[in-house]
C-alpha cells in the first residue's frame, strides 16, 4: 500500500524541525498554532495529532538521555501521577460536551494562546527565572516537592491535552523551582522523559475521539526529522542573542492571533 506524504505539510515540519534544532523550543509552541491559522484545522485535530506527532519524538530523547543517566526517574513518576490523572479528567469532560462544539474549540484556542505568551514569557527570561528559583528555594528536594511535583504534573497535563504547548518550556521552569539541587542536565532529561506519558496517552485519548489525522501526523513527522538535524547543526552558527528574542516575538503574535480566534 502506498503511503502518501503530502509535501505542504512536510515542509512545514521540516521549518519547526528546523525552529527546534536551532533552539530547543517545543514543537507544540509552533505545530499546532501552525496548524490551526494556516491549514484551518480544527484546533481538536491540530491538538490531538501534534500530541502524537511529540510522543514519537520524545521517545528517541528519552532514549538517549536515559543512556546517559540524566533522568530521574522517581521525579517523572510523581509528574506523571498527576500528568495522566489529569489526561483522563479531560478526556471525559470534552467526550462529554464533544470535540466538535464551539465551545470546545473556543476553550482550545484560548488555552493555546495563554500558553504560548507564557511560553515567550519563559524563553526571554529562562535564565533569570532559574536564577531566582535556584536562590528562593535552595532547600527544596525529593522529600519536600512530592505534592507540589504532582500538582505540577496536573496541570501540564491539563495544558497540553488542550493546547499541546507547555510540557517543555513551563514544566522545565517548575522543576528548577521544586528541586534547585538537581543538575541541569537531570532536569532537562526529567523533563523530556515525563513527556512520552504526557503526550502519549493524551494523543490516544484524541485517537480515541477520532481527532487524529494520520496522513498529516506522517507528513510532519518525515519533515521534522530532517529539520531537527539541520537545526542542530546551524545552532552552532547561530547567535543566542538573535534567536531566543525573535523566536519569543513569533510565539507572542502567534499567542495573540490565537486569542482573537
Amino acid at each position: 500500500m502506498r503511503v502518501a506524504i503530502q509535501p505542504v505539510y512536510a515542509i512545514s515540519g521540516l521549518l519547526v524541525g528546523l525552529l527546534v534544532g536551532l533552539d530547543g523550543v517545543g514543537g507544540g509552541s509552533l505545530m499546532t498554532p501552525l496548524l490551526v491559522l494556516l491549514f484551518g484545522f480544527h484546533p481538536s485535530t491540530a491538538v490531538g495529532t501534534d500530541l502524537l506527532f511529540a510522543s514519537v519524538t520524545k521517545v528517541a530523547g528519552t532514549t538517549i538521555h536515559s543512556a546517559g543517566k540524566s533522568v530521574d526517574w522517581q521525579i517523572v513518576g510523581r509528574l506523571a501521577a498527576g500528568s495522566v490523572s489529569a489526561t483522563i479528567l479531560t478526556l471525559l469532560v470534552i467526550a462529554y460536551f464533544g470535540v466538535a462544539s464551539k465551545g470546545i474549540a473556543t476553550a482550545i484556542s484560548l488555552i493555546l494562546g495563554v500558553a504560548l505568551l507564557l511560553s515567550t514569557i519563559t524563553l526571554v527570561l529562562k535564565d533569570r527565572i532559574i536564577a531566582v528559583a535556584v536562590r528562593r528555594n535552595p532547600d527544596f528536594g525529593l522529600n519536600t516537592s512530592f505534592w507540589l511535583t504532582v500538582l505540577v504534573g496536573f496541570i501540564l497535563g491539563s495544558l497540553v491535552w488542550l493546547s499541546s504547548v507547555g510540557a517543555g518550556a513551563l514544566g522545565t521552569i517548575a522543576l528548577f523551582f521544586l528541586y534547585p539541587r538537581l543538575s541541569t542536565l537531570r532536569i532537562i532529561g526529567s523533563d523530556i522523559a515525563h513527556a512520552v506519558p504526557l503526550t502519549l496517552p493524551a494523543g490516544l485519548g484524541h485517537w480515541l475521539l477520532d481527532c487524529i489525522n494520520f496522513l498529516l501526523l506522517g507528513s510532519l513527522l518525515v519533515g521534522s526529522i530532517a529539520g531537527i538535524i539541520l537545526g542542530n547543526f546551524a545552532a552552532r552558527f547561530a547567535p543566542e542573542w538573535v534567536l531566543k528574542p525573535s523566536l519569543g516575538l513569533i510565539l507572542a503574535v502567534v499567542g495573540v492571533k490565537m486569542l482573537a480566534i
